[in-house]
């Protein structure tokens, strides 16, 4: 299933309180979709996931799935590591009306490749929804390796997985492996280029929170058989994308759309706001405008 080309892991805004600002939603669900978004994955990593209650995402996603009315696909994150508790999430937050779920890799308790097909298997059985697998070793510890997101693609509603393994070759092997409908998605800003290249469908990216219509022309660019335009497209936006992990996400991407007027307040603990300093090297590397045409 093919959720777009540039997807934006969409970042929770919180007020002065900590509390979820649903007004501050409002505001960049609607800017996303109107700056490069062709859907929205929700309570991801750069969502603040794991410091989000399962209340809280289940009224979050209702409200985002309102808002966006239909104008794009919503993804919502539900996986963890427990197969239990996410089988009951995934249940209720199929009730809010998102289009498809996103399940992460299980952190933590290190399972067995046997392990997380049957974690996965479980999850996607028990929801009619669309499924987008989450491969991020740095995060999750364990790597979901290529043989074992080929034999979870044949589970009828596992569609899509979302790779950061940041390993070329496994993703080559996905790719070769899988039905032309299953659909891979860069989970890395800096790697969108090399994984269209191989085949991939697109990207779930940060930086589409403040370069979005940028990375939607590199992807058309790509797709329309201009790779030296998208090439240099991608060398121009390079920088933009490392500053916004230049500390732990999602402190930078939330600090750059403060900038930029978009308020979606601070980060909650245990993750930290960035610093004066670090604050000034982001807008040094932040585009005043839209980053003009490269030539």
């Amino acid at each position: 299933m093919n959720f777009g080309q540039v997807l934006t892991a969409m970042v929770t805004p919180f007020d002065q309180k900590g509390e979820i600002d649903f007004n501050a939603t409002r505001t960049l669900v609607n800017h996303l979709i109107e700056n490069g978004t062709d859907g929205l994955v929700i309570g991801g990593t750069t969502g603040e996931s794991p410091t989000l209650t399962s209340d809280e995402k289940i009224e979050f996603y209702r409200y985002v799935v309102k808002v966006v009315d239909r104008r794009v696909p919503v993804l919502a994150g539900t996986g963890s590591n427990n197969t239990h508790a996410s089988i009951s999430l995934t249940q209720e937050v199929e009730e809010t009306g998102v289009d498809a779920v996103m399940l992460v890799a299980p952190y933590y308790n290190k399972p067995s490749q046997e392990g997380l097909y049957q974690h996965f298997k479980a999850i996607a059985q028990s929801t009619s929804l669309p499924v987008m697998l989450y491969n991020i070793p740095g995060r999750s510890v364990v790597n979901v390796l290529p043989e074992t997101i080929v034999r979870l693609s044949e589970i009828d509603n596992i569609v899509s997985v979302k790779e950061s393994s940041g390993d070329l070759d496994a993703v080559t092997e996905i790719i070769s492996r899988t039905a032309d409908d299953f659909t891979v998605y860069s989970g890395d800003d800096g790697m969108t280029l090399p994984i269209l290249s191989i085949g991939g469908t697109g990207v779930v990216s940060v930086a589409s929170h403040v370069i979005g219509n940028e990375m939607q022309q590199m992807v058309h660019s790509f797709n329309d058989g201009d790779v030296m335009y998208a090439s240099a497209m991608h060398r121009k936006l390079l920088p933009v994308m490392k500053a916004l992990f230049a500390a732990p996400s999602p402190s930078p991407v939330k600090a750059a759309l403060n900038m930029k007027g978009i308020y979606v307040g601070n980060v909650r603990l245990p993750m930290l706001p960035l610093t004066a300093e670090e604050k000034n090297e982001l807008q040094k590397m932040l585009p005043d405008q839209n980053i003009e045409a490269v030539g």
